[in-house]
């Protein structure tokens, strides 16, 4: 990756994010505990949009999430959810095994990723 180059364009664009959605919620899909945080727990169409969209956007791709839902916010937008150690712990290893499951993501990328998923998840702990 050279120095201009954004992650967004080293990983290939959109189709690195939404297939790192699709494993995500793979897991999340089977972890009850986590799954029990999502307003529509059978159906979590919007919420992979969303995290495409808004994973897209933060790594240097097209700003489609601020366009269309506005800042960001996490933490706000996070806020109505109890989120623990528990919640963050299940998030991050759901997260950790989509990133380390990336075919050809060279290491340096994968600890980029890693490195701001977990200050992010450590962010949205509220209780």
């Amino acid at each position: 990756m050279s120095s201009e180059q954004s992650v967004y364009d080293a990983v290939g664009g959109d189709a690195f994010f939404e297939a790192l959605v699709e494993r995500f919620y793979a897991g999340v899909a089977d972890d009850p505990e986590l799954l029990a945080l999502y307003p529509r727990p059978d159906d979590l169409t919007d919420a992979k949009a969303h995290l495409a969209q808004f994973l897209i956007q933060y790594w240097g791709g097209p700003t489609t999430y601020s366009d269309t839902r506005g800042h960001p916010r996490l933490r706000m937008r996070h806020g109505p959810f109890v989120i623990g150690e528990p919640e963050r712990d299940a998030w991050l290893r759901h997260m950790g095994a989509a990133v380390a499951s990336a075919e050809g993501l060279d290491q340096e990328l994968a600890t980029r990723l890693m490195d701001y998923f977990t200050m992010a998840a450590n962010h949205m702990i509220n209780s």
